[in-house]
C-alpha cells in the first residue's frame, strides 16, 4: 500500500473535466485507489464518487492505493493532478508490504 498528500490548488477545486480524467487514469490501473478527503472517503475509479466528495481548492487530498502497480498508479495520478495541486508538499508515504 502507498498513499501520498496534495493539496488542490485549482481555483475550481477538484472539479468535473478534471475529475474525468483523473478517474480515468486511476482506471487503468490493477490496484486499488482510494481518494480522501479529510473523514470522506471514495473509490477514485468511480467519478460519482470523486464528484460526490466536492473538493475545493485548498483541500489537502490523500490518495491511496494497494495492488500490484500501486507505486505506477500513484506517480500516474500525481502527475495527473499536476496542474491542480501542491506538489511541493507532497509527500509519499509507504504503506507496509504485501
Amino acid at each position: 500500500m502507498a498513499e501520498i498528500t496534495v493539496t488542490v490548488l485549482d481555483p475550481s477545486g477538484l472539479h468535473a473535466r478534471p475529475a474525468a480524467r483523473f478517474v480515468q487514469v486511476a482506471s487503468r490501473f490493477a490496484s486499488t485507489v482510494r481518494i480522501r478527503d479529510g473523514e470522506r472517503e471514495a473509490d477514485a475509479k468511480s467519478l460519482i464518487g470523486v464528484l460526490s466528495l466536492a473538493i475545493r481548492a485548498g483541500s489537502q487530498i490523500v490518495l491511496v492505493t494497494a495492488g500490484p502497480d500501486a507505486e505506477e498508479a500513484l506517480d500516474a495520478l500525481a502527475a495527473q493532478l499536476g496542474p491542480f495541486v501542491n506538489r511541493e508538499i507532497s509527500e509519499p508515504h509507504p504503506g507496509p508490504a504485501i
